[in-house]
């Protein structure tokens, strides 16, 4: 596994872990909320903000999963500060209501963690009547930001710190279908292709932290916005995807991360000062990356922008 011990400019390599890439760093008196905490790098990235002193409220889809990753890391952590609390990303009334019920209970936001995700699931609506890849790993995450933003602001006036925006997106943001984003055809089964499709959902994870970057910097809030690539991962979300499974169960150890690997990048950009300042960036392996030129098309991140609200409100209007 040479790739893993190569190091990059921050100093870490893309063996590093979670816990050694924030070694040293007190989040004592931040906030956080990771989604998809309840296994996988979420879990991990739970565990090791909990660690350094953050405050972590885990949003998950399964609420006694989620229950049991908190007894989990209460039992290694006693002194750690971890909630668990019910959110559905496939739905946009799910979101609003956790959002609704966070913003409350009065806390403080400083770090919003959009882990949450499925991969290459055979065709499927969400109850919005969304593809379901697009609809989970991008527009959920999409409205949740929208609406914890206000917290946020508040959190860094309130602080004078930077509050920080973490997408988890994936090298697969390369290869999403040729248009990048099918506007016309999210919802177009007969073309569907479930690897191409994950792709889009990544792409537009990064075109979302980097418009949602544009806009902060604009309004001149302490606030930044970044995508990361956590790197191929042994987790679950293979189980749709026969030959991947495979692969991972045959070559794992060779070529894939392990969780305490795979959390490290959003880690890292999520609490350590060498990003501070830094938004609109793609990361990989704890360093600055190189997107694609898809990625980094301004003009294709501000009209999925809009036509992500378009989305949202429609939804909202037809619930």
């Amino acid at each position: 596994m040479w790739w893993l011990r190569r190091k990059g400019a921050s100093g870490f390599l893309a063996s590093s872990t979670a816990e050694e890439v924030t070694q040293g760093i007190d989040g004592t008196g931040l906030t956080a909320i990771v989604t998809g905490a309840s296994s996988g790098i979420g879990t991990e990235t739970a565990r090791v903000l909990a660690l350094r002193g953050v405050h972590v409220v885990m949003g998950v889809r399964n609420i006694s999963s989620g229950k049991e990753v908190k007894e989990a890391i209460l039992k290694e952590i006693p002194s750690a500060k971890i909630d668990a609390m019910e959110l559905d990303l496939s739905s946009l009334a799910s979101v609003r209501k956790f959002a609704m019920e966070f913003n409350s209970l009065g806390h403080p936001l400083s770090l919003l963690i959009n882990n949450a995700g499925i991969m290459a699931t055979p065709f499927m609506l969400s109850k919005d009547k969304l593809e379901l890849q697009f609809a989970t790993n991008h527009v959920g995450h999409f409205l949740l930001t929208d609406l914890l933003l206000e917290t946020m602001k508040k959190t860094a006036h309130r602080t004078s710190k930077e509050c920080r925006i973490v997408n988890v997106s994936s090298r697969r943001h390369r290869l999403s279908y040729p248009e990048g984003i099918r506007f016309e055809k999210i919802n177009d089964q007969s073309e569907y292709n479930s690897l191409s499709a994950y792709g889009q959902s990544k792409l537009a994870n990064v075109l979302h932290a980097n418009e949602l970057a544009r806009r902060l910097k604009d309004n001149g809030l302490d606030i930044t916005a970044n995508s990361v690539h956590p790197g191929v991962i042994a987790t679950n979300l293979f189980r749709h995807n026969s030959i991947f499974s495979v692969i991972v169960n045959v070559f794992g150890r060779c070529v894939v991360k392990n969780a305490q690997q795979g959390a490290a990048t959003t880690c890292y950009v999520a609490l350590h000062p060498q990003v501070k300042g830094m938004s609109g960036k793609y990361f990989a392996d704890c360093n600055i990356a190189e997107a694609s030129s898809q990625a980094d098309d301004t003009e294709l991140a501000k009209k999925l922008w809009d036509f992500s609200l378009g989305l949202v409100n429609q939804c909202a209007q037809t619930s």
